[in-house]
């Protein structure tokens, strides 16, 4: 069985000289240059990347590049130039999300090894056919899959696995996440994230606002802690186990990265009590150096009464227990059974608890739904906050002065000035935020350095009177070198101890002896010096070969890609406006309109036969939509849509695009926004794959729209000029979370068939919550959007499909807004009639200054 890579989170210097130095076997880290999903990360500049990347391979490990945004067509250039620097610069591999980055790696250096980002969005055997085509060799999986799911991804797929054991979780699928751009005009597909998860929300039920006292935080889930998934992982024989956290610090990634090591050291050696018990300490240590509260995530399935707590978005510690006393500059804690997750369900679930058994089975029940940690004990200068519920403001909290043990907790003591300690009351939860304890041991370790981690082998030959030869070999990297003759020996001679000591002292070079084979005669000798020259030549030969074979060859020219041939497909003769319908009422208003086609996108097949049959009695070409996203076990979906016949399918996910495009029976294939086009060498790669037209992203503006446009055929390019935009789309419910105590779709009772939710964000703004098939959520943006200045251009460019997305317009808002965009299309319509019309009453939304807000249903 194979022990798989820790892979660690490099943000600056000083994490990755925590990383290095606390042995991760590999570090992802992002470039000043952009292209990385994490932009405000400090990075490194890619003029040190091969300093960088020789920095790691003398510590033994591997270097991953994060490219994982979105590429725009005028930045291919640009990409193919940074890609060739950081071939030669010795990269071991490069995580992507845009295929056009895969496209031009493997065109200007062939050797350079492809991950395909969790931002690709690849969850589904189907998908992963299609990495493969782009030469990935390893997916990192998407957070949302579980254990089961991923041992059926790994029983369907060649290609390695990674999976992220620990940290952060998106609440959105990594890559369908529109929430930065569409609120706070920055695309988190391009590395911009603003955290919109991390907001408070109003629920909003029916139209009323549903009280849910100190919980506000819907969207803001409890970080990761996989330490429970960890052996059926190893079972699996995933390749990486992945630590989130590019921007936090050296003690964060030194204290994962060790813990991770030892519980791998434990499992192989199979000392699972010995090693649950020192996991459930290390929990406790990664705690206070970052964690919203811990929680398995959704690697025993999902679980919406779990994953958010509700109370708080940000950093909190490890849980000491609860306040009983205030006096002066001093606070009594009582301590209770602190477990990674704490609080009860917003629904009313069972509250985590205390476990009997350190680290219990995955999935093993109420009893284990708490993951066991022991905190650390609290002493003089740990860092200490009280959580009174009110996470939106400064809350007190400061570094302990003493600490006085009571039979059931502390007295805390603060120095002067200390914490406002009138704003703590009896019953507020205390937390060790941070441990100066946890952060020197991260110092510690880099202060040990990573020298001697590479194992080598010395070879020592010769005979009497011929040059001594010795070889130094690494793997599968060796050389050789000669010293003077053999001379008769005065006394003893050269034997394994003088050889060890003098030829293999190997300290303060990246190397350690790791054997010795001797194969002299007895009574031979040559200087002490020319011993310890031979050495130096050896290891200075033998670094090169490491540093030097890390360094991809480059293929001189321009890029050479051939895009492969498109389907056979007629566009219209004339614009068309596409309208996306989500309801039956919708639908009708199609009809009444006088539209000739339709796209069903039926959040939940039940009723989806009836609206077939609906529009195919009026006449209508019937397109369906896809889920967003398809897990092992969902197949049964697509074959869904393939028996009720359509004339087109609108496919969202990877899988879905290579099932269909392969079928016999083969219906239109339209590549929706959620396949992330923003450049051609992307768009054409999804045409030669099968695809008759490609949606524009919404992560492109007028002018970097007219260039995708300008590069592709613009009749295979649909542009939607007209929706809500969907902000989230998330494995979590709020439905469930919020309206039941049930943990999945067997116990929820459906509230979604009953109710209709909202979240009111800060500003007031009420944004749709809508279900689908496989129970995720869709959170559309309160606002449509509205794109009619573009029009006239688009026409002008050859632009044949517009497509207008509905969501919970009535009837007559839906035709409304329809009849308002056929006056668009035809031209008998000006823009500030149609703005009117349309309702616009603020500039605001994605793509600022190119789409104008407009009220919708």
């Amino acid at each position: 069985m194979r022990r798989p890579e820790i892979l660690a989170p490099v943000g600056d210097e000083e994490s990755l000289a925590a990383a290095l130095a606390a042995g991760a076997d590999a570090v992802y880290l992002g470039l000043d240059e952009g292209l990385n999903a994490r932009a405000r990360a400090t990075n490194f500049p890619l003029a040190r990347l091969g300093e960088v990347a020789d920095r790691v391979h003398r510590a033994g490990a591997r270097l991953y590049l994060t490219m994982n945004t979105l590429v725009f067509q005028a930045e291919l250039g640009w990409v193919e130039r940074v890609l060739r620097e950081v071939a030669a610069a010795g990269v071991d591999a490069l995580i992507v999300q845009d295929p056009a980055v895969c496209l031009l790696a493997r065109a200007v250096a062939p050797t350079l090894e492809l991950h395909a980002s969790t931002q690709m969005t690849l969850s589904s055997a189907e998908g992963m056919a299609l990495a493969r085509s782009l030469g990935i060799s390893r997916v990192v999986l998407p957070r949302e899959l579980s254990v089961k799911e991923i041992a059926a991804l790994a029983a369907a797929t060649e290609l390695e696995l990674e999976v992220f054991v620990h940290g952060a979780l998106c609440m959105s699928w990594s890559g369908q996440c529109l929430t930065s751009e569409a609120w706070g005009g920055r695309s988190a597909n391009r590395g911009q994230c603003a955290q919109s998860c991390r907001l408070p929300y109003e629920l909003v039920v029916d139209g009323a606002t549903r009280p849910l006292g100190d919980v506000q935080y819907l969207l803001s889930p409890l970080d990761l802690a996989g330490m429970r998934a960890v052996p059926e992982l190893v079972k699996i024989g995933v390749s990486s186990l992945k630590i989130e956290g590019r921007l936090k610090g050296p003690a964060y990634v030194a204290a994962a990265v060790t813990s991770y090591r030892r519980w791998l050291d434990h499992l192989a050696a199979g000392q699972i009590t010995a090693g649950a018990a020192q996991a459930s300490r290390d929990l406790g240590r990664m705690a206070v150096t970052y964690s919203r509260g811990f929680g398995d995530g959704f690697f025993a399935g999902s679980d919406h009464q779990d994953l958010v707590e509700g109370r708080f978005p940000k950093h909190r510690g490890a849980l000491l227990g609860r306040v009983v006393e205030v006096s002066g500059s001093a606070v009594r804690v009582t301590a209770q059974a602190r477990s990674a997750s704490v609080a009860p369900a917003v629904g009313g679930g069972a509250a985590t608890g205390a476990v009997s058994s350190p680290l219990p089975a995955l999935g093993g029940g109420a009893d284990a739904r708490g993951l066991p940690m022991v905190a650390p004990e609290p002493a003089p200068g740990v860092g200490v906050g009280f959580d009174g519920g009110r996470p939106e403001q400064e809350e007190p909290g400061g570094r302990l002065f003493a600490v006085e043990r009571t039979p059931d907790g502390w007295w805390l003591r603060f120095g002067r000035p200390g914490p406002d300690l009138r704003r703590v009351r009896p019953g507020d939860r205390a937390w060790m935020t941070s441990d100066p304890r946890v952060e020197e041991e991260a110092r510690a370790l880099v202060r040990e350095g990573t020298e001697g981690r590479l194992a080598a082998q010395l070879t020592v030959r010769g005979a009497e009177g011929a040059p001594l030869q010795a070889s130094l070999r690494h793997g599968a990297l060796e050389v050789t070198g000669e010293g003077p003759p053999l001379q008769p020996a005065a006394g003893a001679g050269l034997d394994a101890a003088v050889l060890r000591e003098k030829l293999g002292a190997l300290g303060g070079t990246p190397f350690h002896l790791a054997g010795l084979e001797v194969e002299l005669p007895p009574g031979l000798h040559v200087p002490v010096s020319a011993l310890k020259a031979l050495r130096r030549e050896l290891v200075a030969a033998l670094e090169a070969r490491l540093l030097a074979g890390a360094r991809h060859a480059v293929v001189d020219g321009p890029a050479a890609i051939a895009p492969g041939p498109l389907t056979a497909w007629s566009p219209p003769a004339a614009p068309v406006l596409i309208p996306l319908v989500r309801t039956a009422e919708q639908l009708e208003a199609v009809i009444a309109v006088g539209l000739d086609r339709v796209e069903l996108d039926w959040m939940e097949l039940v009723g989806l036969q009836a609206a077939v049959d609906r529009a195919r009695a009026a006449g209508l070409h019937i397109t369906l939509a896809t889920v967003r996203v398809q897990k092992p076990g969902e197949e049964a979906w697509d074959l869904r849509l393939a028996r009720l016949k359509p004339d087109a399918v609108l496919v969202r996910h990877w899988g879905a695009l290579v099932h269909f495009a392969g079928r016999p029976d083969r219906p239109e294939v339209h590549g929706d926004f959620s396949l992330n086009v923003t450049n051609a060498l992307t768009g054409r790669h999804l045409l030669g794959l099968g695809a008759d037209t490609v949606t524009a992203a919404h992560d492109l503006d007028a002018a970097q729209l007219g260039a995708l446009l300008d590069a592709l055929p613009p009749e295979r390019v649909t542009v939607t000029v007209h929706h809500h935009i969907p902000t989230f789309h998330t494995e979590h419910c709020v439905y469930a979370h919020t309206l039941s105590t049930g943990r999945d779709f067997r116990s929820c009772g459906r509230p979604c068939e009953r109710h209709r939710v909202a979240l009111r964000d800060p500003k007031g703004l009420e944004h749709p919550v809508v279900v689908d098939v496989g129970c995720r959520n869709t959170v559309f943006h309160a606002a449509a959007q509205a794109a009619v200045g573009e029009v006239p251009g688009l026409l002008r460019r050859g632009v044949r499909r517009l497509r207008v997305e509905l969501v919970w317009e009535t009837g007559p808002q839906a035709e409304q807004v329809l009849r308002t965009w056929q006056g668009v299309i035809r031209g008998n319509l000006g823009r500030a009639d149609a703005l009117r019309r349309l309702g616009v009453h603020e500039q605001f939304g994605v793509s600022a200054g190119t789409m104008e807000v407009v009220r919708g249903g």
